[in-house]
């Protein structure tokens, strides 16, 4: 039996919302009826599959407030506001702040509910586009453990799809603390050897001995050797001499360093680099994809709490945006260090100013964004509006907006 839709009706005057709600009845939608933003909340969530509709001027927290709470929750869930005022500024901040629509009280049933089923035919389109990603990733380890928006994480997963598919012997390189680990084990499970084992190990100190007790147990999966241009020359003579007999797992290597411009200086074996390289993973720098950063920092802020055994604290925009600034010369290692220490109440981000509502915590992230984007353009501009992907004329406004001045940043 198909579930009727479902609309979250929120005003604090009684007899308006029994005829909203008796309105809704008789368009076959179902309405979850309450009086305030405080009765609201408990329902409001990721996994709501309706809309929301609310009145805007309600004693205590207003329909503006419901607003920003709907829209931390869930960017993607429609919301609704109704005034009786005729306010027209008022509605130009609702539509600016995200609202899905604002309506005039009394508005007609028709065009009330020819609003509501334009808003849940989006969050439909929402819900099932969310659900058939989550299928896919359920099968797909590339995006089930490396996170990312950037055209670079998406470039990152490609890679390591395609060495996954390839089965053959894979070379990672990596800044400092970029969370080689997670890649090659994403790696491993992209391949036909997934339910075989994985094993990790370091490569430097390691001997003969190690080596082979290392390529034994993972027989038949994969072995990832991390700081693979520490290996002992002698032992990377017997690494080439297992691979080339046929007798060794598949074998994943990272390193930090320029493996071939080593080998051309007698550091490391050439065969055994090329052998090494038959795949190349390249995992990116955060510097060069500060648009990651949200998503990677709230995934290792949910590690972290569950970790050290407390609630998943919400990380304010404005946090974000210092985050965001930061160059982040240790990478991914850096950044989870960052999430565990704002877990746990010492990190040195800023504490969010609790009167700034999210419309002005947004602010905040993009002028933090197009200051970090000056300054890595040596405050040129054009080549900042490049990298934003912004036509040069919306930047120009944008820096008028928020005061800046390219010449500040040269």
């Amino acid at each position: 039996m198909t579930q009727n839709p479902r609309i979250l009706l929120v005003d604090d005057d009684a007899a308006v919302r029994e005829a909203l709600a008796q309105t809704l009845e008789l368009a076959d939608m179902d309405a979850i009826v309450t009086g305030s933003f405080v009765a609201a909340k408990d329902h409001i969530a990721r996994s709501f599959s309706g809309v929301i509709l609310s009145d805007i001027r309600m004693p205590g927290r207003d329909g503006f407030h419901l607003l920003d709470h709907a829209r931390a929750v869930d960017p993607e869930l429609p919301v609704v506001l109704l005034t009786g005022e005729g306010d027209i500024p008022m509605a130009v901040r609702a539509m600016g702040e995200g609202a899905f629509a604002f309506l005039e009280k009394p508005c007609a049933p028709a065009e009330l509910i020819e609003v509501l089923n334009r808003a849940l035919d989006a969050r439909a389109g929402v819900m099932a586009l969310r659900a058939e990603r989550r299928r896919a990733e359920e099968g797909d380890a590339a995006a089930r453990l490396l996170f990312g928006v950037s055209d670079r994480a998406e470039s990152l997963r490609a890679q390591v799809r395609a060495a996954g598919r390839s089965d053959a012997e894979t070379l990672i390189t990596t800044p400092p603390g970029g969370g080689v680990s997670k890649v090659a084990e994403a790696i491993h499970l992209c391949s036909p050897r997934l339910a075989a084992p994985f094993v990790k190990a370091s490569a430097q100190g390691m001997t003969r001995a190690d080596l082979d007790a290392a390529l034994k147990r993972a027989d038949g999966g994969s072995l990832f050797l991390d700081q693979i241009g520490a290996l002992d020359a002698d032992v990377q003579v017997h690494l080439l001499d297992r691979l080339e007999s046929g007798s060794a797992p598949r074998v994943i290597a990272a390193s930090q360093e320029l493996l071939d411009e080593v080998g051309g200086r007698g550091g490391f074996l050439p065969d055994l680099f090329y052998r090494l390289a038959v795949m190349r993973v390249h995992i990116p720098a955060l510097a060069d994809r500060p648009e990651d950063i949200p998503e990677l920092f709230r995934h290792y802020v949910a590690q972290a709490a569950e970790q050290s055994g407390q609630a998943v604290p919400d990380v304010p925009p404005g946090v974000i945006a210092a985050l965001m600034a930061r160059d982040w010369p240790g990478n991914a290692r850096a950044l989870m260090s960052e999430a565990m220490r704002f877990v746990l109440g010492v990190s040195d981000a800023p504490a969010p100013d609790a009167g700034l509502g999210l419309a002005e915590q947004m602010a905040q992230v993009e002028r933090s964004l197009l200051a970090e984007a000056l300054r890595r353009a040596g405050g040129q501009a054009s080549a900042a509006a490049s990298a934003l992907k912004l036509p040069r004329k919306t930047l120009y406004d944008k820096l008028a907006r928020y005061g800046l001045r390219p010449e500040d940043f040269r």
